[in-house]
């Protein structure tokens, strides 16, 4: 018998996947918690903390986040004026998605003083 999860309208899908990769899965969860422990973000996600750290790693280098150090932490920077990268959305930014998912903006800059890119 196949899992299934249920989505807030009620209906039911395979538990074995979703319609959004994991890479924007990690930048929503910044989105929403932008100085949350790689640790808080993969039990969020559902992944090894190491796998977030790559996919961290891989949307710095495209662009799509900075990161700035505070004291011993780091908060994240998410740019959502970049494009999706896909053919297929690639007509819709990083900020349109945000919103389809959080009802809300993302964040546009570090909120606190003294932070220094990492």
């Amino acid at each position: 018998m196949q899992a299934t999860a249920k989505s807030r309208s009620g209906v039911s899908s395979p538990a074995g996947w979703t319609f959004l990769t994991n890479h924007a899965h990690v930048l929503l969860c910044l989105v929403e918690q932008p100085e949350a422990r790689m640790r808080e973000v993969a039990v969020r996600v559902g992944i090894t903390e190491r796998a977030v750290q790559r996919i961290v790693a891989e949307l710095e280098e495209a662009g799509y986040l900075s990161r700035m150090r505070e004291g011993r932490a780091n908060r994240y920077l998410v740019h959502d004026n970049l494009f999706l990268r896909h053919p297929v959305e690639s007509h819709c930014t990083i900020a349109e998605l945000i919103r389809m998912v959080t009802g809300r903006r993302a964040h546009a800059h570090s909120s606190r003083k003294g932070a220094r890119r990492a």
